[in-house]
């Protein structure tokens, strides 16, 4: 009898000093929880600037594709050498990212040049149109598929021109390079690891993509 009356008297005394959590356990866990949170949320930003970089460059290999096809699908002989050439104009930078219009109402690029088709560009979707025609209504093709998922991309287009000598920009023969590049933002104060061929002649970073095409 005295034995368990001694038992039950020392589970009483333990009982009586549980009264609860204490301040200090408590502050300790919102300490852990909110170093957690922090990483969540941390993990959370990465992602989003990684998605949007996986989309400004994916939609960028596209639209650099469909110049690319533009340019073999209006390819002409050459006057002066044995291949194909395409028109002067594809390499006039007036053509691209809409240099050579101007909007009054102001806004993001797609929806001040391309919702509605400019007078100054030619209409070449259904209509008869000439080879400089045609280069120009490409261009500017061209610059509305860029900008309309990523509003500060540019378009280029340079060609290695392996002789200079005659009239066309890019002689039979030579490389056309397609860039499409944008600004990008480090990340957490970390520099990225920039592509020179992205870079030239900019003082911001960039990052771009870089199509090579031989006629």
């Amino acid at each position: 009898m005295l034995e368990g009356q001694f038992i039950t008297n020392r589970n009483s005394r333990f009982h009586t000093r549980q009264n609860g959590v204490g301040m200090i356990e408590v502050l300790i866990t919102l300490f852990i929880l909110s170093i957690g949170l922090m990483g969540v949320a941390s993990l959370q930003f990465i992602s989003s600037l990684s998605n949007s970089d996986a989309l400004n460059r994916s939609q960028a290999v596209m639209v650099a594709q469909q110049l690319s096809e533009r340019l073999r699908a209006n390819a002409e002989m050459s006057l002066v050498g044995d291949g194909l050439v395409v028109n002067n104009e594809y390499f006039n930078t007036d053509n691209y990212n809409f240099n050579n219009l101007s909007c009054s109402g102001g806004g993001q690029p797609f929806a001040c040049f391309c919702l509605a088709h400019p007078g100054s560009i030619p209409d070449c979707g259904g209509n008869q149109c000439s080879a400089a025609e045609l280069a120009v209504y490409d261009t500017y093709q061209t610059s509305c598929s860029a900008v309309s998922t990523n509003p500060s991309v540019e378009v280029g287009l340079n060609c290695d021109d392996n002789d200079p000598l005659d009239t066309d920009s890019c002689s039979t023969g030579s490389r056309h390079s397609i860039i499409l590049s944008w600004p990008v933002e480090n990340w957490q104060n970390i520099d990225r690891i920039l592509n020179a061929d992205c870079n030239v002649g900019r003082t911001d970073p960039h990052d771009c993509v870089i199509v090579d095409v031989t006629l």
